[in-house]
């Protein structure tokens, strides 16, 4: 009886191990793979590329040249160099990689992009290097963070620093910054605690593009932060999420008062611009105030 036993888990050790591999190797577990069989690896100043045998690209200095950009933005570096892998067709994608996105990073700081973005950006829909520049946002920040951290860290925030960071509001499908804020003054508005959450569905949003309007929505949030409390606040902010990961705490300990106070106050500055334009100020011409002009200093924490 022990020797079946024995024999039984033996058998199970053995399948979950060969299961195992062919995750890592070829299934959905790929981007977490130490190798990469079928691609060739291009070892760059600033990044690693493999190019999946087959696949055509060979644009490497215009992928290696964002990388300070981005490490600039953040005040942060990466703590080993990304790892980015292009892929030949949807079919090789689809079983390698979780997402059905055009890039996606991995909580271990790797990336990757399917074909139909390498594609697209050929014939000009979409800017190679600005969504690149959104992937490596995501990819510094969790390189910094435990895995815990990068577990934790919020969902709207890693989005809004990544669009803001990339300059991506008015490009492709995402609205700009202006028709943004007169999207949400029409009352379209993603609460960004719902975001990923069983009750993101439930928001309804009369936009163009759902997902390009959240994304461009968390940057203006993004962007009022920093306006209000500024740069060095801000980056305090999201450096110290990669280390604690109560990111309410953080929030309140920055900047003085709770995020639902804040977004509170971000949905009265944007609905300023339908004042302005009752009071007879052409919205077109009105920049969207900022926190800083419907609280007072004693709120802000200063």
């Amino acid at each position: 009886m022990k020797k079946k036993i024995r024999i039984f888990f033996l058998a199970a050790s053995f399948t979950c191990a060969v299961l195992l591999a062919y995750l890592f190797l070829w299934g959905k577990l790929f981007p977490f793979s130490p190798v990469a069989i079928g691609f060739a690896k291009h070892d760059l100043s600033h990044m690693l590329v493999y190019v999946e045998d087959g696949a055509e690209f060979n644009d490497f200095a215009r992928l290696d040249d964002l990388v300070p950009g981005v490490e600039n933005f953040h005040e942060l570096r990466f703590t080993h160099k990304p790892k980015l892998y292009i892929f030949r067709d949807r079919a090789s994608y689809a079983h390698r990689s979780v997402s059905k996105a055009r890039f996606c990073a991995f909580p271990n700081g790797n990336i990757v992009i399917s074909p139909w973005a390498v594609q697209e950006a050929k014939e000009g829909k979409i800017s190679l290097e600005i969504y690149l520049k959104h992937e490596l946002s995501h990819s510094l920040l969790f390189q910094n963070s435990g895995i815990w951290t990068a577990y934790k860290y919020p969902d709207w925030l890693l989005e809004g620093i990544a669009v803001y960071g990339a300059n991506q509001m008015g490009t492709s499908w995402y609205p700009s910054k202006k028709e943004t804020y007169a999207l949400m003054k029409r009352g379209n508005f993603m609460p960004p605690k719902y975001y990923k959450t069983k009750k993101e569905d439930r928001v309804r949003l009369d936009v163009p593009y759902r997902m390009g309007f959240i994304y461009s929505e968390f940057g203006c949030i993004v962007d009022d932060l920093i306006e209000s409390f500024g740069r060095d606040k801000f980056l305090r902010y999201i450096k110290r999420l990669c280390l604690i990961s109560d990111s309410e705490g953080v929030f309140n300990d920055i900047f003085g008062m709770s995020l639902d106070t804040f977004i509170d106050h971000f949905k009265v500055s944007s609905s300023s611009i339908r004042n302005q334009k009752d009071s007879g100020v052409s919205a077109a011409g009105a920049a969207p105030c900022s926190l800083r002009s419907v609280i007072s200093p004693s709120d802000l924490g200063e």
